[in-house]
């Protein structure tokens, strides 16, 4: 898609609601641009595949999306090869972080006070009320205000990654809810409660200093970690993929620092990284739930002051 692009915009971004609302942002600027939704992990080797493509100039842009250091290599090698690279971010840098990218990228603005959609609204869009409209409703998920009914909406549906470019498309347009938005969401909710139920079932609870529930992911991560949080009363509760992906939500402001400690990173309550099972490893999780890596995660939990 990159090598054959017909305009001069790529756009990498993460693969949530917030990412969708920074695509349909770019797409209102810039019109039908490439654009690459990847996951945190995932980010840097996707900036790996592009490194090989001449830039000629062209813009390629990254919202949502953290500071890895496995990604200055290829930002490196990105900018040498011809591309303006521009980065809007809403997580949490350091300022030596803040630092290093300055020195590769064209353009950088990180703001931890609004959504990533926020910021390419704020920069790209200025002035335009269909770009604020979408930012609004986007940050009020992405920032958990839940003040707007919509944006749970538009979260939930978006756990499927078949409905990302028609709700992306509506919001290019300014549609925030329709009747296909509607009935996804009806859909998806029934679904939802029995992942659920099947998630709780299989927790394990750990932890001394905070109660850290750990849990096999089926799917709807925040809405999961929501229900685990109710019913058990938990400080932070850990969704396990079957590969040892994780989705971290937590009381205490710290899930970022814990995901850095595991390749990953995100939000002070909300955050992502990886156990990077064993193949041995996998198996004992879907069979009994249970890994020593837990404990791992729960001392470097317990540590931070």
């Amino acid at each position: 898609m990159v090598a054959s692009r017909d305009l001069h915009v790529v756009h990498v971004t993460h693969n949530d609601l917030d990412a969708v609302g920074a695509d349909a942002i770019h797409r209102m600027k810039f019109g039908k641009i490439v654009s690459i939704f990847c996951s945190v992990g995932s980010f840097p080797s996707i900036l790996e595949q592009i490194c090989g493509i001449e830039g000629n100039g062209d813009l390629l842009s990254i919202s949502d999306l953290g500071y890895q250091q496995n990604a200055v290599a290829p930002l490196k090698n990105l900018k040498n090869n011809g591309w303006k690279i521009e980065w809007r971010d809403h997580h949490r840098w350091t300022e030596r972080e803040i630092e290093t990218a300055h020195e590769i990228v064209d353009f950088l603005s990180v703001d931890v006070t609004t959504c990533g959609c926020g910021l390419c609204a704020r920069d790209l869009m200025p002035g335009d009320p269909n770009a604020a409209e979408v930012a609004r409703v986007v940050c009020d998920y992405d920032l958990w205000k839940h003040e707007d009914p919509r944006s749970a909406v538009l979260g939930l549906v978006l756990q499927k990654r078949k409905n990302r470019d028609y709700v992306r498309d509506a919001l290019v347009k300014g549609v925030i809810s329709d009747e296909t938005i509607e009935r996804e969401y009806r859909e998806i909710s029934g679904e939802m409660e029995m992942m659920m139920e099947k998630s709780e079932k299989a927790a394990v609870i750990m932890g001394s200093k905070y109660r850290i529930v750990f849990a096999p992911l089926y799917g709807y991560p925040s809405e999961t970690a929501a229900r685990l949080r109710k019913d058990l009363s938990s400080d932070m509760e850990v969704l396990i993929s079957p590969g040892g992906r994780f989705s971290l939500r937590s009381v205490p402001p710290i899930s970022h620092l814990i995901a850095r400690e595991f390749n990953g990173g995100g939000h002070p309550n909300a955050a992502g990284g990886s156990f990077e099972f064993t193949l041995w490893e996998k198996f004992l999780f879907w069979l009994l739930g249970k890994n020593s890596k837990f404990n791992r995660f729960v001392s470097i939990a317990e540590s931070i002051v």
